[in-house]
């Protein structure tokens, strides 16, 4: 499994220290994200997921825990919007330059405002997709929201 995935190379290239990991992808399952924490041994409230969406016709990057569900309206409020949607698969796909199930908020095709929940700052490190299915990254959530330029907010259901 090839681990040069352009999010790794992105934080390489800002000196941002990051690990990699690799596990068994598997697509038949209901939540990748706890897939992927219980493939790995950890908390799925450590484990990130990257979810695409439209805020008033504007493209944002939600990452969130893998146990939590988002929530459209706090999205769009956050967003200073007042309708948001999930992006359609294809469009999420053409947009990030990543396939679903692999999305990471680093180094997509074409970028977009990213909104990371307010829990990534009860972590010292949190997983995140690395651009390929089967692969994560861990990382300092300070060291992600400097190099995404993004916020956290509270866009999780309660």
């Amino acid at each position: 499994m090839a681990k040069g995935t352009r999010a790794n190379a992105a934080l390489d290239k800002a000196g941002i220290a990051h690990g990699v990991h690799a596990y068994d992808y598997s697509a038949d399952v209901d939540s990748k994200g706890l897939a992927a924490a219980q493939a790995l041994g950890i908390a799925p409230a450590r484990m990130f997921k990257t979810l695409m969406a439209w805020v008033d016709k504007q493209p944002v990057i939600a990452v969130i825990p893998s146990d939590q569900r988002l929530s459209l309206k706090k999205l769009a409020a956050q967003c200073g919007g007042k309708h948001a949607q999930m992006m359609e698969v294809a469009e999420a796909e053409r947009r990030s330059g990543y396939k679903v199930g692999g999305i990471s908020p680093f180094a997509q095709q074409r970028p977009a405002n990213v909104l990371f929940a307010e829990q990534v700052q009860q972590h010292t490190a949190v997983y995140i997709n690395a651009g390929q299915r089967g692969l994560l990254l861990d990382i300092a959530p300070a060291d992600a929201l400097r190099f995404l330029q993004a916020s956290p907010a509270d866009i999780c259901e309660d």
